[in-house]
């Protein structure tokens, strides 16, 4: 196990520093009617990890606001709903998130859960796992073999820790899109 880590890290700083020299672009894409301007950070034909240090900045700054409560329409460290948590802490470095789990499920690119990487927005049914619309969002903070561990505001918790393999998740499970470099 120790010896794949050493691999695979070896692999990312040797692509990193042979992608070195590529120029960084930075795309603002244009909004439709219903979805704001998003800040995209890239750089043409790169891997996923030359963007980490927004990924890792990001969620940094999310894990400082672990514990705090949960308040509905909440976008402040006073209290935060599930998607003002996300836009919060997005917005810290300039990608606009609209404030609602419903609105984010149409920001960035579907990804399969197969590919999900940290940074990752995640979305769930709302309080009946029958629904088929959208009603939760968090961020995807690590990925530990097939199990997703995500952070979000949670209305009987604040904000917190969960991991997608709990039943309570796993059916109301949406999908998952990427923001970051998307």
């Amino acid at each position: 196990m120790i010896r794949k880590v050493l691999l695979t890290a070896l692999c990312v700083v040797s692509f990193g520093i042979a992608q070195a020299h590529r120029p960084l672009k930075k795309v603002i894409k244009k909004p439709s009617a219903n979805q704001p301007a998003v800040a995209d950070s890239t750089q043409t034909g790169t891997a996923f990890y030359d963007r980490i240090p927004l990924v890792h900045d990001v969620l940094g700054y999310a894990k400082k606001y672990l514990s705090s409560r949960y308040r509905s329409g909440g976008s402040s460290p006073k209290g935060f709903d599930c998607s003002g948590f996300t836009r919060f802490c997005f917005s810290k470095f300039g990608i606009t998130l609209p404030h609602s789990s419903a609105a984010q499920g149409n920001v960035g690119v579907e990804v399969e859960q197969e590919v999900a990487r940290p940074g990752d927005l995640i979305f769930f049914k709302g309080h009946s796992s029958r629904s088929h619309q959208i009603g939760h969002v968090g961020m995807i903070v690590e990925i530990v073999g097939d199990r997703i561990k995500f952070i979000h505001s949670a209305w009987n918790g604040g904000v917190r820790y969960d991991w997608l393999h709990a039943s309570y998740y796993q059916r109301r499970y949406v999908g998952i899109r990427r923001v970051i470099g998307g």
